[in-house]
């Protein structure tokens, strides 16, 4: 006898359907799987061999093979074990039910009871593209997967609940669907209005957040680099459903999805540390998996100390900083990951982090304060947009009462900034300044015979390359939508200038 179930596999952020095929022959009672399984799918065997007992079904005595087609794509984790199980009793007609429309996938435990599985989410944005009727997943992945509109997710706790539910003896209703609702970061600890000072610093932290431009500061110890890095995320503005289901669906393939949220609601903001490897910062391994770029999607990516990590670590991040992606190759074939993120790296000018200061000597040699500055290379450098010193806050302004401006008036700025962005990128895929193509500089950032000359001095002057030059013009953009201006100004690009390296 031979059946066939519908389930499916994830490779990268998208999925790929699978036929589990079961066929009961006759010979000498064993159980194999073939069709490129990993060894927790070859496990399979003994879980589900344990879950029909346990559920109260016969486990066939006869020579069980299952093939997972396609064979030539390989198959890992445990979410098979559900769609073999049901494979197995179908194909000793235990249980009938609609395989063709029904995708089906869970891991089992060995009294037949379902746990949580990775990936639902893409799994069933791509059962509702395929029209599938019904969706089986387990009880704990049911929110999940019922994010997707339209989806008729059935829950499952235990193999003999479904047994029963297919016998029309005990019917198990589906997931009900639930409304999200996306609220702005709120911290009272990380508002801008506890950051003394540093009016500068928190002028080019609102550019960055409205046009999602990369930042790099540099100051003393103490300065308060940390906490405006960490604040960042209450002026950005809230997430869209579609970027929602962008960063969740990472979240779901890498299993770190809340508990008590099925739907990432927050802009993620991601601080490994300076010992992170390359693996983890940019995504790998046999089987590939996003890194923290990743999962910095549409969020915040912020690097402490930049020169303490490995520079091969730091260049790694090349291709996603100029591409908003990451493709990882191995010889089996290349991944692509999103990667669209705010870069925020802070750094000390000097090993000992005093270099220039106005009250404190700097303890470092010449050589040593070299070698520390070339951590980071030209290239790198160049990537990031808003290049600025955050200084010592003077004593007069951090033992001050005069508050500064909170985030919530910050965010009100930068939320109407994007929004004109969006008016005018629409249609394009891209949603704000820092994406925009070469071929959209020239619709989106015109300028004044003025403001050419003065662009004209500066690549002189600064010796500025033409990623600079088109940089400075995507700054100006950003900073002319927060003034509410139709075209980009001298004053625009006056400022945008000012944030690139000093030498």
């Amino acid at each position: 006898m031979l059946a066939k179930v519908k389930s499916a596999t994830v490779i990268g952020l998208e999925c790929e359907e699978i036929d589990v095929e079961v066929d009961l022959s006759s010979g000498l009672p064993c159980f194999n799987i073939v069709g490129l399984p990993d060894k927790a799918v070859e496990e399979a065997k003994e879980r589900v061999k344990s879950a029909i007992k346990n559920s109260g079904g016969n486990f066939p005595q006869k020579r069980i093979t299952v093939n997972l087609a396609p064979a030539n794509i390989k198959k890992e984790g445990p979410s098979f074990d559900l769609p073999i199980a049901l494979g197995i009793l179908a194909a000793s007609e235990q249980i009938i039910f609609d395989t063709e429309k029904s995708l089906i996938v869970g891991e089992l435990s060995l009294g037949g009871k379902l746990r949580k599985v990775n990936g639902v989410l893409p799994i069933s944005l791509m059962a509702k593209g395929k029209d599938y009727r019904q969706i089986f997943v387990p009880k704990v992945n049911a929110k999940e997967a019922v994010i997707v509109e339209g989806a008729e997710v059935i829950p499952v706790e235990s193999l003999k609940g479904l047994m029963l539910h297919f016998r029309d003896e005990k019917k198990i209703g589906k997931e009900k669907p639930f409304k999200v609702s996306f609220e702005n970061e709120s911290n009272p600890s990380l508002d801008m209005t506890h950051v003394r000072g540093q009016e500068h610093a928190k002028r080019a932290l609102e550019i960055a957040a409205a046009g999602g431009h990369n930042i790099l500061m540099s100051g003393p110890p103490g300065s308060g680099k940390t906490l405006l890095a960490k604040t960042l995320t209450t002026i950005l503005p809230p997430l869209t459903f579609d970027e929602a289901l962008e960063i969740s669906k990472i979240y779901s393939i890498t299993g770190i999805l809340p508990k008590d949220s099925a739907l990432i609601t927050k802009r993620p903001i991601r601080n490994p540390h300076h010992t992170a490897s390359n693996i983890a910062l940019v995504g790998g391994g046999q089987w590939p998996k996003p890194g923290e770029i990743s999962l910095a999607h549409r969020g915040v990516l912020f690097l402490d100390e930049l020169p303490e990590f490995p520079r091969s670590v730091i260049e790694m991040m090349r291709q996603p900083l100029e591409d908003g992606t990451v493709t990882i190759s191995r010889a089996n074939g290349s991944l692509t990951f999103p990667a669209k993120f705010i870069f925020v790296a802070a750094q000390n000018p000097c090993p000992c982090g005093f270099l220039n200061d106005p009250v404190k000597n700097c303890s470092c040699t010449p050589s040593q304060i070299i070698r520390y500055q070339k951590k980071v290379s030209g290239p790198i450098l160049d990537r990031i947009d808003l290049h600025i010193e955050v200084p010592r806050v003077k004593q007069e302004k951090l033992m001050s009462d005069k508050r500064a401006e909170s985030s919530e008036k910050i965010r009100a700025r930068v939320v109407k900034a994007r929004e004109r962005q969006l008016r005018r990128l629409e249609g394009t895929g891209r949603i704000t300044n820092s994406e925009l193509k070469a071929v959209d500089i020239k619709s989106c950032c015109q300028l004044s015979d003025k403001s050419i000359e003065l662009l004209k001095s500066a690549i002189d002057k600064l010796y500025l390359s033409a990623r600079s030059y088109t940089k400075i013009l995507k700054i100006a953009r950003t900073i002319a939508d927060l003034d509410e201006s139709e075209n980009i100004k001298t004053q625009h690009i006056a400022e945008a200038l000012q944030y690139r390296p000093k030498s």
